[in-house]
């Protein structure tokens, strides 16, 4: 069994915020960390990998410092790293990176995709299922429990559905965006560090990506435009009031929440 793993590197915002002029982030001048989710994305592949003997693979697309992640994932375990790079290709929105990962991915042989549900930095969680609607795929989403027949190739997911789950099976090959609720993610070991920077990260460009229009890649080819980015708002000191009984202080809370259409 071939999973590939896509992981993405996200500012860290412990760090600070940082914003070019036309809004998108600078991610060259941001510490950087593996995002939560695809980790966990990451450490569910791995157990398959334990289990069945799955052959792994992480695959990236971003700046050339984000081999950074993908020594870490080699160092966690997986077997195989690829980076997906080019200028061309940057400042993409959800539908450019999709195509441009999906145009990646069709030069690797998979039984089973794994994203993450969504990026720290983005939240927008489109591009996992995107990816699978590029490739022709199914997808099943928010997965917080995974389980394999390797036999008759199918995969079958406890999948998060606000106050219940439902159980989704599906054929293999197939796409899974993984919640960071899915596991806790292994540690990278020491041997595990040396070896990862021995082995072989493969480098991508824009000449790499198979069945990819150039006008679906990078900024210009990303119809999702930033009018206005920034930091956080701080938020004002707020209303303070000093009842003088505890039915006073009842009153209030309860007219508040009355003109707040909240009783």
């Amino acid at each position: 069994m071939k999973v590939v793993v896509c992981i993405k590197q996200v500012p860290d915002t412990k760090g600070g915020v940082k914003f070019k002029p036309d809004g998108t982030l600078d991610r060259g001048a941001m510490l950087a960390i593996m995002n939560p989710d695809d980790k966990a994305g990451l450490e569910a592949a791995l157990r398959l990998k334990d289990e069945y003997g799955a052959e792994v693979s992480v695959l990236t697309m971003g700046l050339p410092k984000a081999d950074a992640v993908l020594r870490e994932a080699l160092a966690m375990g997986a077997d195989k790293a690829y980076l997906v790079t080019d200028r061309v290709l940057g400042g993409a929105d959800t539908w450019a990176t999709s195509s441009t990962i999906a145009g990646a991915l069709r030069n690797l042989e998979y039984d089973l995709i794994i994203t993450g549900r969504q990026a720290i930095d983005g939240d927008t969680a489109q591009v996992g299922p995107q990816i699978s609607e590029h490739l022709g795929i199914p997808v099943i989403s928010y997965a917080e429990e995974i389980k394999v027949d390797e036999k008759a190739r199918t995969v079958e997911v406890k999948r998060q559905f606000e106050d219940r789950y439902h159980i989704v099976k599906a054929n293999m090959p197939c796409l899974i965006t993984a919640l960071s609720e899915l596991n806790e993610p292994r540690y990278m070991t020491p041997g595990g560090i040396f070896d990862a920077f021995d082995k072989e990260v493969t480098v991508w460009g824009r000449a790499d990506l198979k069945d990819v229009d150039d006008s679906n890649l990078g900024l210009k080819g990303s119809p999702t435009q930033i009018a206005k980015a920034s930091d956080k708002v701080k938020k004002g000191q707020g209303e303070k009031v000093t009842p003088d009984s505890p039915d006073e202080a009842v009153d209030y809370i309860v007219g508040k929440l009355k003109e707040k259409h909240v009783v």
